[in-house]
């Protein structure tokens, strides 16, 4: 039997038979321990040219890709490292649980990403290359939602916690590293868009090299999290600092995962990085991974003590401004505001850029009494909609002269859903109009 599992055309045949019971509506949960087996004498170099030979002999790409997915969730559980020792005891709902998980999705994907680019280049059949083409679409679609969620949560909601206490190296490193695998994902997506405006040949060999590249960059960010960035929010963040995070994840989301609600009780208390002491005692140095304290060895910390909150500030809910910053972003803005309050009177109006004059001898002033009477009445049947909650918005655009002025009103409401008044926010939205193409931070110049 050991001669035989180590006979490639055995193995192909034993895959063979488990993927068209796949095929015909098996559980694959209940083919794993037979996947398994067969598996275990396979080399992970061998898998790819294996499934490359099922693609050449018409076994359906999607089957295959079930097995891929399998043979993954086996090879990790054959060679699970220090990340699953870090993640066990952590509950399922804990935000450091869920990026493991997405974790393990993103490594799946990324090495199927690789396995059928390399399949791609090896089948001749038109109607598999398109089948094949088709699933890499998919994957190269959800890898680039890994910088939309699973990056960007930890660059929103993790890299602050740690630049609070001076590891602001780690975040420069892991953001870095997180956009180049953002550009190779859509460099990806792009080759696969501009597919027939190349030949054939030249496409695979460069999807081919791309996707290896992104694979690997994939594969490697996934190590770096697992044994290194993990570990060191492990050992430095509270269930208060989680807690605060967890409040703000699904407004960002998740990469193929859906945690179920986390709250470590009702007396621990959310705290955001501006809200911690920023020191570090010696035993949380100690118990960091030891690639950072190496790291920072021989290199003091500057913990960042600011303040966020300064005397006189307003707190405005998601933030803290003076009054004098408050009147100078007003200034800044390309909107023009007005605000009636909820006796549909004038109480404020912004400084700054503006479309229709505006004097203090307004404010107070009834909102019907400042437009031409032809049009009072439609001014009331709007307030009216929105006082009753039957409207959320109103809005126009006309032209002046060179300007296209675009008008919107909203209704505002207290946390308890009371109406508080009504907004107008007018803008010349001409210029914007002109706009083509992209310009990137990355682009200015002084």
């Amino acid at each position: 039997m050991t001669e035989l599992l180590n006979n490639r055309e055995y193995k192909k045949e034993q895959l063979k038979k488990l993927l068209l019971r796949i095929h015909e509506g098996e559980d694959v949960n209940k083919l794993k321990e037979e996947f398994r087996r067969v598996l275990s004498g396979i080399s992970p170099l061998e898998i790819p040219i294996i499934e490359q030979e099922l693609v050449k002999e018409g076994v359906s790409a999607k089957d295959i890709a079930k097995m891929c997915d399998l043979h993954v969730e086996l090879f990790r559980e054959a060679v699970a490292g220090t990340e699953e020792l870090e993640e066990k005891d952590l509950p399922d709902e804990h935000p450091l649980k869920t990026l493991y998980l997405e974790n393990k999705e993103i490594m799946k994907d990324s090495e199927m990403l690789n396995l059928y680019a390399r399949t791609l280049a090896t089948t001749k059949d038109e109607r598999m290359r398109e089948e094949i083409l088709g699933v890499l679409e998919e994957i190269v679609g959800n890898l680039r939602k890994v910088g939309f969620t699973h990056y960007n949560r930890e660059e929103m909601l993790t890299f602050p916690y740690i630049e609070r206490r001076g590891l602001t190296a780690i975040a420069t490193v892991l953001w870095t590293k997180h956009d180049e695998i953002r550009f190779m994902v859509k460099r990806l997506a792009e080759l696969l868009r501009k597919r027939n405006e190349m030949p054939w040949e030249e496409f695979v060999e460069r999807f081919k090299e791309k996707a290896g590249e992104a694979s690997f960059a994939l594969s490697d960010m996934v190590f770096r999290e697992n044994n290194i960035y993990y570990p060191t929010l492990k050992a430095l963040l509270s269930d208060g600092e989680w807690k605060a995070i967890r409040m703000q994840e699904d407004e960002i989301g998740y990469y193929k995962v859906n945690p179920p609600a986390w709250d470590p009780g009702e007396d621990v208390k959310p705290l955001h990085p501006w809200e911690i002491d920023p020191e570090l005692s010696v035993e949380e140095l100690l118990n960091l991974p030891k690639e950072v304290q190496q790291a920072l060895r021989g290199q003091p910390l500057e913990f960042d003590r600011s303040e966020l909150e300064r005397e006189g500030d307003i707190d405005l809910g998601t933030g803290y401004v003076s009054i004098e910053e408050l009147k100078a972003i007003f200034e800044a803005l390309p909107v023009d505001v007005t605000f009636i309050d909820r006796d549909d009177r004038v109480r404020f109006f912004s400084p700054g850029e503006r479309i229709f004059a505006r004097t203090p001898s307004v404010l107070g002033r009834p909102v019907q009494l400042c437009h031409p009477p032809k049009s009072v009445h439609i001014v009331n049947k709007i307030l009216k909609a929105f006082k009753e909650g039957r409207k959320k918005e109103a809005a126009f655009w006309l032209r002046l002269g060179p300007k296209y002025v675009y008008i919107k009103y909203v209704p505002l409401f207290d946390e308890e859903g009371n109406y508080l008044g009504t907004l107008e926010m007018t803008m010349d939205i001409a210029p914007y109009k002109e706009i083509d193409g992209e310009k990137r931070l990355l682009d200015w110049r002084d």
